[in-house]
């Protein structure tokens, strides 16, 4: 007699959608039941039960059978767990020492890298947050046309405050010329020294040591110093109460001690003066006018006064309506600035010097993040390309109960302990790199572990990178299917190659990114220093007329002029890259509106034309044959433009500049006297009533020589002021100081970029030879040559380069050409920079990977095959 089925259909029901965890159990269950049913009640009573059991066990159904657990799962953050995965981690590193060292070496790097790159970043970010109202405080600029600055007239701080209730409190300040002070035999040259309102300390939160913060800086005849200069000219006596000579006519008397300027302040200053001492002498503060901009100005706005930007545009209108009701006709933009925006939100011509650039706070921020992903790549690649290694444990620990997250967090806490480790290391190369770092970035860098926030940021960078460069590898890890890793059959190519290959990519993508970022930089910079500024900077060195030159500019004269030395020279109100002001008031011939530009001015002698050797395109420059040059002017390109007139009709022109009428007696072509950031400024010259510096053109070659004769020069007729120089093309290559620093941390970050992608792809080439051992050998018994084999082994490789190239290019070139959009004057973006960048990361890359190729290459195939 056969053995009795159940129905097909329910059968096939059954195996459809019953889950197949049990199904097997099940349906044996159900076919000894149905065989039972059928010898106690008959074929139908058996079938009837046989489809309602079946029913019973299909979905939703199925629910309520649920299997009993077998085995209790502990907690994968059980603290017996973590002890067993640290002690697993560890033995991992210790016994794999080389892949332990790559990937350290890896994390370290990167690491180190964007914590230099952050405390930069921090430090930006910082400047003059320390004020205790800096959320009140707002610095007033200006734009007329194409005439952007930070100064304003004299007059306008009162003016405003008394006809504005939202501000609250106003003040100015001044720079001053370098000038000498002298206690005692202690006799120095001060560059840092500020003219500043009776209430500056009262607005700002300058400490002040010693003194009292509502009367130091009330007297003309008082100033207050640092703490670093009471050390320099008084060493450990108290300096209050002492006098201070300077520049041999002014004596003060220190009433106060200030705490060193904070290196994150954009105001710099070793020396307070009141404003009151210049008002003796400065015409503009005399009458309080509200038409040349010479003065930084301040204002503490109320704590009620809207502040968004529409507030704060609102508050520039109102400004400006004050402006002109005080007679005043040109248009003029006002803003109030936030205090803690100056630093790095100023694209001004004319402001105080030192200034960041939010852009590079922005492009290095993400350099950061960039190699820290480069390193994160490196682990992950590492740590897959060994998987095979690890897969076996993975199975052994499926099969005796471990669950995937448990695996997960075995995984991700090795990732961490590598993590925290680099940490380690990388704190340890911060320490022994900032010193180099800061002479690059030319900041004070400090980093302080007790420092509870830097600990936490610290502690998030090591967290954060761990669990990133963990997060892959413990994915594809834990994924493994036990019976295929134990029965040998698990294949590790197809998806996890692709990804891995696109990990490589990526990582020469962003050196690339680097090393063309690292090189317009360069070029751009070149640019900058070989383009032709309209006149010749080489050879110019300047002395400034401290003390009595001045008053004996004609012995100053006849001395440079005897000496063979000297070509020619020029005396000067100020350097042309100095130029800080400007005015408003200028009228000429023929003028239909009212002018609308701040036009700078310099005082110049008959000799600038010649010494400059700028070129004339009209008229003359001037000369002592003519008497009535002390009521002329020459104009520049730019000048005559704005004026409404040409080469052909501007000479004889009258024009009125600072209520002095007088006739253009010459046009030079533009120059450039500020950074190429900046299109070129009208200029007008003027014979010089004073001189604030004389310009020496030097015999090609003779620099030194000329600087020892004009220090005896110097000697001779200035003997109480030290001796000070300087040349005009390292003042112009100083303009472009912060560009300087973008190109110089660009090629030192792109370098380490490529060195930690080579880490890995030295990793990644040893784990192929070594994969490929048997296949090399092989081939080298069917007489493959040593090239052969390095070629097939690296030009996988150089695959992924080319592509990181292809990929890396265009976004490069739009990176760089916002970069370049901020300068006046660029430079091309040239196809073979990119094909040098390309190269330079394929040459690199090539070397690292034969090294390991060379290596399988000439190994013994007898050793290789030794096994088959």
């Amino acid at each position: 007699m056969s053995t009795p089925k159940p129905p097909r259909w329910a059968r096939l029901l059954l195996r459809q959608l019953h889950p197949d965890n049990t199904i097997e159990e099940v349906e044996g269950d159900l076919d000894e039941l149905f065989e039972h049913w059928y010898r106690r009640a008959g074929k139908t009573q058996a079938t009837l039960r046989y489809i309602h059991n079946v029913i019973s066990v299909l979905p939703p159904f199925v629910k309520r059978r649920q299997s009993k657990t077998t085995y209790h799962q502990p907690f994968f953050l059980n603290p017996d767990m973590i002890k067993n995965y640290i002690k697993i981690a560890w033995r991992n590193i210790v016994r794999q020492k080389a892949y332990s060292a790559l990937n350290i070496a890896g994390l370290s790097i990167g690491m180190a890298c964007s914590i230099l790159i952050l405390l930069w970043v921090r430090n930006e970010l910082s400047y003059d947050r320390f004020h205790a109202n800096a959320d009140q405080l707002f610095r007033l600029t200006c734009n007329a046309g194409d005439f952007r600055a930070a100064v304003t007239p004299a007059g306008m701080a009162s003016g405003l405050q008394a006809q504005m209730p939202q501000i609250e409190a106003s003040v100015r300040t001044s720079k001053s010329v370098t000038s000498l002070f002298e206690a005692g035999e202690k006799k120095f040259e001060e560059k840092r020294v500020l003219f500043v309102d009776s209430n500056f300390l009262q607005i700002f939160s300058f400490p002040l040591l010693k003194g009292e913060i509502r009367t130091a800086l009330s007297n003309p005849g008082k100033l207050l110093i640092t703490e670093e200069m009471a050390k320099k000219y008084y060493g450990t006596q108290d300096p209050i109460g002492k006098v201070i000579r300077r520049n041999n006519q002014e004596n003060f008397t220190i009433a106060g001690v200030l705490a060193n300027t904070p290196s994150n302040s954009h105001l710099q200053f070793d020396f307070l003066i009141p404003m009151s001492t210049l008002a003796r002498y400065d015409n503009d503060l005399k009458t309080g006018t509200w038409g040349n901009f010479n003065f930084y100005t301040y204002f503490k706005i109320n704590k009620n006064t809207n502040t968004t930007t529409a507030g704060l545009n609102a508050l520039g209108e109102q400004i400006y309506k004050l402006y002109k009701a005080h007679g005043q006709v040109m248009k003029v933009d006002f803003h109030l600035q936030p205090l803690t925006a100056i630093h790095l939100h100023s694209d001004l011509q004319i402001d105080v010097p030192g200034h960041g650039n939010m852009q590079y706070v922005n492009i290095f921020f993400v350099v950061a993040i960039f190699i820290l992903a480069v390193a994160c790549i490196n682990f992950m690649n590492l740590a897959t390309a060994r998987s095979e290694r690890r897969a076996k444990e993975v199975g052994l620990r499926k099969v005796v109960g471990a669950g995937r997250y448990q695996l997960i967090a075995q995984f991700l806490g090795e990732s961490l302990i590598f993590s925290f480790l680099s940490l380690f290391i990388a704190v340890g190369i911060v320490y022994l790199l900032l010193p180099v770092f800061e002479m690059l970035t030319e900041k004070a860098l400090n980093i302080q572990l007790l420092d509870g926030r830097l600990l936490l940021s610290l502690a998030g960078i090591a967290v954060l990178t761990g669990l990133i460069s963990g997060s892959y590898p413990a994915l594809f890890l834990s994924g493994f299917a036990p019976v295929k890793v134990l029965k040998g059959k698990l294949r590790m190519a197809g998806a996890n190659l692709y990804f891995r290959n696109g990990l490589v990519v990526t990582q020469f993508v962003v050196a690339i990114v680097l090393l063309v970022g690292t090189a317009i930089v360069y070029k751009q910079l070149n640019f900058i220093k070989d383009r032709n500024l309209g006149f010749d900077k080489s050879n110019l060195l300047y002395l400034p007329m401290t003390g009595e030159l001045w008053g004996k500019k004609q012995a100053l004269k006849t001395a440079l002029a005897q000496s063979p030395l000297t070509e020619n020279f020029s005396i000067i109100s100020d350097l042309p890259t100095a130029l800080t002001s400007g005015t408003v008031d200028l009228e000429w011939d023929g003028q239909v509106t009212k002018n609308e530009v701040v036009v700078p001015s310099m005082d110049v002698d008959e000799n600038f034309v010649s010494v400059f050797k700028t070129t004339l395109l009209a008229g003359r420059g001037f000369s002592r044959e003519f008497s009535g040059d002390s009521s002329s002017y020459v104009i520049n390109e730019k000048a005559m433009q704005i004026m409404g007139m040409n080469v052909n009709n501007a000479v004889g022109k009258s024009i009125t500049f600072s209520e002095s009428r007088g006739t253009i007696v010459g046009v030079v072509k533009n120059f450039h006297f500020k950074s190429l950031q900046y299109a070129v400024e009208p200029l007008i010259l003027r014979l010089n009533r004073w001189g604030g510096v004389v310009i020496v053109r030097t015999q090609g070659g003779t620099n030194e020589a000329t600087i020892t004769k004009l220090g005896e020069i110097n000697r001779q007729l200035n003997p109480a002021y030290p001796f000070t120089y300087g040349f005009l093309d390292k003042d112009l290559d100083n303009l472009y100081r912060s560009e300087q620093q973008m190109g110089n941390i660009f090629n030192l970050f792109a370098g380490l970029a490529i060195f930690i992608s080579c880490l890995g792809l030295y990793g990644l080439s040893a784990f192929m030879a070594e994969q490929r051992k048997k296949e090399i050998g092989v081939r080298k018994v069917l007489g493959a040559t040593v090239a052969g084999v390095v070629t097939l082994l690296s030009r996988d490789f150089l695959k992924l380069i080319a592509i990181a190239i292809v990929l890396a290019s265009p976004i490069a070139w739009y990176a760089m050409d916002r970069w370049l959009a901020d300068f006046a004057y660029q430079t091309t973006i040239d196809w073979w920079i990119f094909a040098l960048a390309g190269l330079t990361a394929a040459a690199i890359a090539l070397l690292t990977v034969s090294f390991q190729s060379i290596k399988a290459a000439l190994m013994n195939p007898v050793k290789s095959l030794q096994s088959e």
